[in-house]
């Protein structure tokens, strides 16, 4: 065993009964005898690899914290939620829900990804962003801001979703595209190549907008508009 249960007790808001852990050896940055965060049982955090909760981080319910991954600071990972792989969940971030996080992808700041959302490979999701839903942010793609990912929609490869954009339904945003400001992506749309989407623009339908394309401003691309 790499870690152990202490005496030391809070109780959530929602009732439910968590313990601080102790490291009964070293790994990672962790050493013997360092407390760590607080768990409800050994089914949160994985006795292998580097895994761990830190300072006021909390794990809890049916969540799994297992690999190298790590949960920080304030953060709290609950329901039926996964982190794994490389992962990191820290500041005030939540994850939740069957919502997973794994290989090097980072939840940080005041993020929420929840429902059956996954957060992967080398993708950011921070500041008050929320990803939740049946998305996916993999890649090395970012969602920050205000932005929100839900639905069914992808934001993957190097895009970003920023400021208080909204990509939803079963769009996909990927390539170097960028949609920021108040601008909406959703039905079928596609956002890719090297296209941005900004201000109160409107993307929906069966759109594809790409190439270098700008669409700014109050413009409106729908149904089947081929725009580079």
């Amino acid at each position: 065993m790499k870690y152990e249960l202490t005496s030391i007790t809070m109780k959530t808001p929602s009732g439910i009964i968590l313990y601080r852990i102790k490291a009964l050896k070293s790994f990672g940055d962790v050493k013997v005898g360092d407390l760590g965060g607080w768990i409800q049982g050994y089914h949160n955090l994985s006795q292998e690899n580097n895994a761990w909760v830190y300072g006021n981080a909390q794990a809890h319910g049916n969540a799994r914290v297992y690999g190298n991954a790590l949960v920080c600071y304030n953060a709290q990972v609950y329901g039926n939620a996964q982190v794994y792989g490389n992962a990191q969940v820290c500041d005030n971030a939540r994850v939740y829900g069957n919502a997973q996080a794994y290989g090097n992808a980072q939840v940080y700041n005041d993020a929420l990804v929840y429902d059956n959302a996954q957060v992967y490979g080398n993708a950011q999701v921070y500041d008050n962003a929320l990803v939740y839903g049946n998305a996916r942010v993999y890649g090395n793609a970012q969602a920050y801001g205000n932005a929100q990912v839900y639905n069914d929609a992808w934001v993957c490869d190097n895009a970003r979703v920023y400021n208080d954009a909204r990509v939803c339904d079963n769009a996909w945003v990927y390539g170097n595209a960028r949609v920021y400001g108040d601008a909406r992506i959703y039905g079928d749309a596609r956002i890719y190549g090297n296209a941005w989407v900004f201000d109160n623009a409107r993307v929906y339908g069966n759109a594809r907008v790409y190439g270098n394309a700008r669409i700014y401003g109050d413009e409106r691309i729908h149904n089947k508009a081929l725009i580079s």
